[in-house]
């Protein structure tokens, strides 16, 4: 029928749900398990969750593992089986490295080694979809389907989710004004929707830039720290500012602004990031500690923006090389990188050798 909800949907609402602390389903026939993101359980649905016959463990990435001295089993991620006197506020320290100074006696902790972690490891890939610590609580269902029925939950097939969560979802033009900017009046705006209703992106385009010849683009993730407060602990900011001016210079260009803060982990986690730099580790680290990758933004997203506007190849305003491949991977032809210069502060200056020395930018 075509009223009901689509993979892409499903998808869409069991983020939400997480997000306000209800559990969803991830099963299909006979095996399932039903997940309640650590960060979000309130402790009456984790009781009830506990209630049911089978066994509680807490998936976590293997970073966080790796952090907390818990052996990985299943290789990129842990299963920690949760013990009976263990509370919220247990779950709570285990998920979030900001109370590691807090409550540093979690363990030891155990860990389990049998049967298979495909749902695990998809309830993580979901966690992270939806901005949340990458750590779920989880427990085995035998009639999946019957039992989200019964408690009018979300019920996701595991290989449809698997999918959606890999896919690129194509970004649609919704609106587009102009719009004078300090660095040309010649500025216009236009936004961008992915058609499975998730977060928009917009591009800002100077001029009128020739879509037959490389065109001077920046790709600029999200910084609501630097762009808007001015924060010194990064370059965000004065990238973002310098890319603007160079355009109106040129007279042309397009910077996208792609809504993936804190390397694609949301402004929360970010914030939680720079709890931990503040007791000594790096962005990289401190990424790590949260049970994220070094990054884990989708450039794609910038590729198939360009497209859509009619270009093909760019001059990419940028000092991360992996901008260049993702561009080109992507069939966007990059004719030259264009370094992008800014000046360093006594805030930032560990934070810029942390880029260049474990992440490969080119400062």
């Amino acid at each position: 029928m075509i009223l009901l909800p689509t993979p892409a949907e499903l998808m869409a609402r069991a983020r939400s749900d997480l997000r306000v602390g209800l559990p969803v389903v991830l099963g299909d026939g006979a095996e399932g398990v039903l997940v309640l993101a650590a960060e979000t359980a309130r402790a009456d649905r984790l009781a009830a969750l506990r209630a049911l016959p089978g066994p509680v463990t807490v998936a976590i990435t293997e970073r966080r593992a790796e952090t907390l001295k818990a052996r990985a089993y299943d290789g990129d991620l842990a299963r920690v089986v949760m013990p009976p006197d263990a509370d919220a506020g247990w779950l709570r320290d285990l998920a979030d490295p900001a109370r590691d100074l807090i409550a540093p006696m979690k363990g030891p902790l155990l860990t389990a080694r049998d049967g298979s972690a495909g749902l695990h490891r998809l309830a993580l890939l979901l966690a992270k979809s939806a901005h949340l610590l990458p750590a779920m609580v989880c427990t085995p269902l035998p009639d999946p389907a019957q039992f989200a029925s019964d408690h009018l939950l979300t019920l996701l097939r595991p290989e449809t989710a698997a999918e959606d969560l890999a896919q690129h979802h194509p970004l649609l033009p919704v609106a587009a004004a102009r719009l004078p900017i300090e660095a040309s009046e010649a500025g216009r705006l236009h936004i961008f929707r992915p058609d499975n209703g998730g977060i928009e992106h917009y591009a800002i385009e100077i001029g009128q830039p020739d879509r037959d010849a490389p065109v001077l683009a920046r790709l600029h993730s999200a910084c609501f720290t630097g762009d808007v407060l001015g924060s010194l602990k990064c370059d965000c900011g004065p990238q973002l500012r310098t890319a603007l001016a160079d355009m109106g210079r040129a007279g042309a260009g397009v910077l996208l602004y792609l809504n993936q803060e804190g390397r694609g982990i949301g402004l929360t986690n970010k914030m939680r990031a720079y709890s931990l730099q503040d007791q000594g580790f790096d962005t990289v680290e401190a990424n790590h500690r949260l049970g994220f990758e070094d990054d884990e933004r989708d450039f794609r997203i910038g590729a198939d923006i360009l497209r859509r506007m009619g270009f093909g190849a760019v001059r990419l305003m940028t000092n991360n090389p992996r901008k260049v491949t993702m561009m080109e991977g992507e069939g966007i032809t990059v004719t030259e990188r264009v370094p992008l210069v800014t000046g360093t502060n006594r805030h930032n200056a560990h934070y810029l050798e942390t880029k260049a020395r474990k992440s490969g930018h080119l400062l």
